[in-house]
């Protein structure tokens, strides 16, 4: 009703809210004949589920979460831990149906990830990679658990934060690490480092050093599929603080009102640069910005790659049909500062004595690893051999030690390059109008 008066039928919307706002904590059992669809429920003190207990219709509500916490101190992000194994439930049963071959190629693109990102890492340490980086680790099960659920000749727009989505879309690894050596043979020719690499030959619409324009990029690319008639769909990922900026419910709202087929991906790491999202978010999940627009806006555990799948597959389906978008939060963790090096080191994983965060909470969701959480998983399942597993890792260590080699040994870009690229017509503008002779 609208008035929110009890009549012959419950406004349940209304209703959830009431109830939320009064602290109920755990299940809410229907009293409608028409039960909604049932979520997973994130909070302190409840793994992740996405089923209700046998026989019962329920909606999981929240009432706990990071945002609107003014009273926020370094450390907290502990209350939010999920468990250390990937929880039983439907999610995880999605997965586990999955051939054999899948399972494994979502592990080697976690792992690829993972490894390539540390070299690089290593390598900028010692100074022989110039140039920002931002490093991804920790946040793997979201890139390869959205990747997994994409067609190859899908879109998807990335961040300055951009090696699991590169990876996770199957770049060359060998012109990708060109790249970021400021190489000739670099994917963009040694001009896109990592703020604007790209790779439109398998969809992946490029990195950005502005934040959440990748909202915009992607809904565009959603935008020319739809009229097109391709059935392609974009995904655009973007961080916390992406989905505080204008960008983000401007390409929502247009991308719901034409119904185009994108898929919103929060990655929610706690926090945006330094500051804590729990101060800039008034909500208590950032996917509570767009459930008044009634499109599916979910939050799940973002460093367990089964519900992040999960999550992605529905969402993809949903805007291949022409239903429009879906927005997916993941709640995940940053092992390293915002930008560089500072607290870590060469051939070490996390970055410690940060002063906007304890090094307890770094350890307990480093314990968290998205990528041991899955290795256990199939292990357990016995979806996977350890030989299985075993193989995948040396093949991609293979892979990584060629891409560096290859790096390493390619051409720097002759200045005048930087004259190329640049016009439509392809013509470079005569040299002498920018250099001496």
């Amino acid at each position: 009703m609208a008035d929110g008066n009890l009549g012959s039928k419950l406004n349940r919307r209304a209703f959830l809210k009431a109830l939320g706002a009064a602290g109920a904590t755990t299940v809410l059992t229907s009293v409608t004949a028409q039960a909604a669809p049932t979520i997973g429920y994130l909070g302190a003190q409840a793994p992740l589920t996405g089923d209700a207990p046998p026989g019962m219709k329920a909606v999981y509500i929240y009432t706990v979460g990071p945002g609107g916490n003014m009273n926020w101190q370094p450390g907290d992000a502990i209350k939010f831990l999920p468990p250390e194994k990937i929880p039983a439930g439907k999610a995880a049963d999605t997965v586990a149906a999955l051939p054999k071959q899948k399972l494994l190629d979502i592990y080697r693109t976690m792992f690829t990830t993972r490894k390539w990102e540390n070299a690089l890492k290593d390598g900028w340490i010692k100074g022989e990679i110039y140039g920002a980086w931002l490093m991804y680790a920790g946040q793997e099960a979201i890139s390869s658990g959205v990747m997994a659920a994409l067609n190859p000749d899908d879109y998807c727009t990335s961040t300055h934060r951009p090696a699991g989505h590169i990876v996770a879309k199957g770049t060359d690894l060998k012109k990708a690490t060109a790249e970021l050596y400021l190489r000739k043979t670099g994917i963009s020719k040694g001009k896109g480092h990592r703020a604007n690499i790209t790779d439109p030959s398998i969809g992946f619409l490029g990195s950005n050093g502005i934040v959440g324009s990748s909202w915009f990029l992607a809904a565009g690319a959603a935008y020319s599929a739809r009229v097109r008639g391709s059935k392609q769909v974009a995904v655009a990922f973007g961080g916390d603080n992406a989905a505080n900026q204008s960008y983000y419910f401007s390409a929502v709202r247009n991308a719901t009102l034409y119904k185009l087929p994108v898929i919103f991906v929060v990655e929610n790491n706690f926090q945006n640069v330094f500051t804590p999202m729990a101060v800039t978010v008034p909500s208590k999940q950032i996917s509570d910005y767009t459930k008044g627009l009634d499109i599916p806006s979910l939050t799940v555990d973002g460093n367990d790659v089964t519900a992040v799948y999960a999550a992605a597959k529905e969402a993809v389906a949903r805007a291949r049909a022409g239903d429009g978008p879906s927005v997916i939060e993941g709640m995940t963790y940053r092992w390293y500062d915002h930008g560089m090096f500072a607290g870590t080191k060469p051939g070490e994983e996390g970055a410690f004595k940060l002063p906007y965060r304890t090094d307890a909470e770094v350890r307990e969701w480093m314990a968290r690893d998205p990528l041991v959480r899955y290795k256990a998983f199939l292990l357990e399942r016995k979806l996977v051999t350890d030989g299985d597993l075993a193989g995948v890792e040396a093949d991609a260590q293979k892979a990584i030690a060629a891409a560096f080699d290859f790096a390493r040994a390619s051409p720097v870009p002759d200045p005048q390059a930087g004259l190329e690229d640049v016009y439509a017509d392809g013509k470079p503008v005569a040299a002498n109008q920018f250099f001496a002779g």
